[in-house]
């Protein structure tokens, strides 16, 4: 039994829509499938969440909405007609896209959760009544029925684990089930939006809920590449990853899977796979608990910008007791996340994501590790990239780390800092920005190109 995700450019039209169709028909055990919104259906179109977003800014500033109402209900209507059939629920998507704008605003923390996900609740209708037109009998079914329960976060929606015994349920329906991706249901029946990307989500949280053999997350590229084809030049498929290794690339900047997806269906201990809609045929990626064959030391390489590092230096700075945890209570009281923190003797860096500063923000950290924390020095970098080398195989082969410093410092690139957790399945270095690139090409050169 499988349960089968499709992104937005899987169901950006008509033709995409038959190859999704092809693709459940073609095997019974794909008996759930969790659609997203339908994406561009070339580079000058827009998405229909994004239109939902233009539609939900009009109407929250008191605009006519009227042309982006038309322009999201002939979107589906355009597919319908492309399709050749006719759509009963085309009614029911129109009112639901006009409805929108009789919601309160004020006072409504769930407006523009609700905006949104009428993409893909929407899309989930149409796909419905369409494989049941071409001969597939399947069956639209709201998160709320489905057992999406969710925490009332708007656009950070967590499942509630008492859900998964609601989803379980759905293992026995007759028909295929046409779930919409991206949100669910509060206890108080308020829409609740997953973060961006979050079809992913849902679908890992169904595969975990109804027990699956195998959680296919259909996109349009042939599974998970070692590196970014945008740097390097045809870098080759991964074909097996372990979730552990997955988190830490998607953590470090590969998109292919939202990084929060992975969490039901490695506690379902479900294997997932990355496939092509455009070439199903492609085995894709597989990610598992363990390898189930031999892999390298190194299976992909990532990197990701946008990171500041707070450096602070203070003299004897590790004979004072309770210094990183004042360090990081400045972070908490100004609502600050941080991701890494090196160390040394009588120095300390806390590096972050560049989002979660301000120029305030920034002024106030300076002043009080002066001040409050009487630093020696303290300073505030910028334009920082982070790039990680992963693999679960690192740990039992000597000098990974060696390798990756040798071919960095060939090529110049000069290291702000390096650092390893305890698992060992990642090493994170720190650069410019200005030299990631050069920086990425040097590691993958140095562990896949080295024969």
């Amino acid at each position: 039994m499988k349960v089968t995700k499709f992104g937005g450019s899987s169901l950006a039209s008509a033709v995409q829509v038959q190859k999704v169709f092809s693709i459940i028909q073609a095997d019974p055990e794909r008996r759930f499938v969790v659609v997203s919104a339908p994406g561009k259906r070339n580079a000058a179109d827009t998405k229909v969440t994004d239109a939902l977003i233009k539609y939900y800014k009009e109407y929250v500033d008191g605009k006519d909405v009227t042309a982006s109402q038309a322009w999201i209900i002939k979107r589906y209507q355009d597919m319908v007609d492309e399709l050749g059939f006719q759509a009963k629920s085309m009614a029911k998507i129109a009112q639901d896209i006009e409805v929108l704008a009789t919601l309160p605003i004020e006072d409504n923390d769930f407006l523009y959760d609700t905006f949104l996900a009428a993409g893909e609740n929407n899309n989930a209708r149409l796909i419905a009544e369409y494989f049941t037109h071409a001969g597939l009998p399947a069956r639209y079914i709201h998160p709320k029925e489905a057992g999406l329960i969710v925490s009332s976060e708007p656009g950070n929606a967590r499942i509630l684990p008492s859900s998964y015994d609601r989803i379980e349920s759905l293992h026995d329906a007759e028909e295929v089930l046409i779930i919409p991706g991206f949100f669910g249901v509060t206890v108080d029946n308020q829409i609740c939006t997953f973060s961006r990307g979050g079809s992913d989500i849902t679908g890992s949280i169904i595969a975990a809920g109804v027990k699956a053999d195998l959680y296919e997350n259909f996109t349009d590229v042939d599974g998970i590449f070692a590196a970014h084809p945008g740097i390097i030049d045809n870098p080759h498929s991964i074909e097996e990853l372990t979730y552990r290794e997955m988190r830490e690339l998607a953590y470090a900047g590969f998109s292919v899977l939202h990084d929060e997806a992975l969490l039901p269906a490695y506690r379902g201990k479900i294997p997932l796979v990355i496939k092509n809609t455009n070439n199903p045929d492609h085995p894709g990626t597989r990610i598992v608990l363990n390898h189930t064959k031999e892999a390298q030391p190194v299976v992909g390489i990532a990197a990701d910008d946008d990171f500041v590092s707070i450096n602070i230096s203070k003299y004897l700075m590790n004979r004072e007791v309770g210094f990183g945890r004042k360090v990081l209570q400045v972070l908490e009281e100004l609502n600050i996340r941080w991701e890494h923190m090196p160390t040394g003797i009588d120095d300390l860096s806390v590096v972050l994501r560049g989002r979660e500063l301000t120029p305030i923000k920034e002024e106030e950290i300076l002043r009080q590790l002066n001040h409050k924390l009487e630093v020696d020095k303290a300073e505030i970098e910028h334009d920082l990239s982070i790039i990680m080398i992963v693999g679960e195989k690192m740990k039992s082969h000597v000098g990974v780390a060696a390798t990756a410093t040798h071919a960095l410092s060939e090529k110049h690139v000069n290291l702000a800092m390096i650092s390893q957790g305890a698992s060992e399945v990642s090493v994170m270095f720190v650069v410019k920005t200005s030299e990631r690139d050069e920086a990425l090409k040097a590691l993958y050169d140095a562990f896949f190109n080295a024969n």
